[in-house]
């Protein structure tokens, strides 16, 4: 099946990809995001799906974990390695093990099915809101944050470390780093954690979210320093980063 038309709206609040092979729900997402404003693309499979990605400017993409072929998972992987583009992942089920595997893929938020359009998109609301927040405030930021030999630019989303190399990390991951290394020293609860870094929060106080994103965090840093722990858990407490921080200013774009 063929790419579907892009079908432009006058008043446009962002581009949004929606990846589901389900003709119905991609109609029925796509006119209600028009209706509100939204340039809407859809797609019914993966290899569609990286060709939009590749030839146009994705806002955020819409991606069913349960896809024909390639996985939902293994697609928000792939566009990982080159995009931090926001994904709201669509799960079948409501169990704590398909959020976590959205989340594990680099997936920024999910709803789960059945859905109300309206609840999607309060979510890719959300999502674009701290998106655009963040990456209109890391404009006007310059600042590298470095502690035990790694280096963090905070403009440029880049982490590396004390060899020299980049290590990728996703939205999620980097933004957790940063809540780190801002509080340094400082034992953080997964809710706080949550605030600062501005993760989805359903409320559940057994909501492992958090815990799956600092888990994949720390393996990126642990797979550098062989196995050298950098991020410290304080058994019935949080989190702890107990390192020195300083921070200089960065050169200007």
């Amino acid at each position: 099946m063929d790419q579907e038309p892009i079908n432009t709206v006058a008043e446009d609040h962002g581009h949004i990809l929606v990846v589901d092979d389900d003709p119905q729900i991609r109609l029925l997402v796509s006119r209600f995001l028009q209706r509100h404003g939204y340039q809407v693309t859809g797609a019914p499979d993966g290899r569609v799906m990286m060709d939009v990605v590749a030839r146009t400017t994705i806002d955020l993409i819409v991606l069913d974990l349960m896809l024909p072929g390639r996985s939902g998972v293994e697609l928000c992987r792939d566009v990982r390695m080159t995009s931090q583009v926001p994904i709201v992942m669509l799960t079948a089920r409501s169990e704590e093990s398909d959020r976590i595997i959205g989340l594990e893929g680099g997936a920024d938020d999910y709803v789960t099915k059945p859905f109300s359009p309206r609840e999607l998109l309060a979510r890719i609301r959300a999502v674009l809101r701290r998106t655009r927040s963040r990456n209109a405030t890391e404009t006007r930021r310059s600042e590298i944050v470095m502690f035990d030999g790694w280096s963090m630019d905070l403009r440029r989303r880049e982490l590396q470390s004390p060899a020299g190399t980049l290590v990728d990390l996703s939205t999620g991951e980097f933004d957790l780093l940063v809540a780190f290394v801002e509080h340094a020293n400082r034992v953080l609860s997964r809710e706080a954690l949550m605030q600062f870094a501005k993760a989805r929060s359903s409320g559940d106080p057994f909501d492992r979210t958090i815990d799956v994103q600092i888990s994949r965090l720390r393996r990126k840093l642990e797979a550098v320093t062989n196995g050298s722990q950098l991020i410290k858990t304080v058994r019935g407490s949080g989190y702890i980063l107990a390192s020195e921080v300083r921070i200089r200013e960065g050169q200007s774009a």
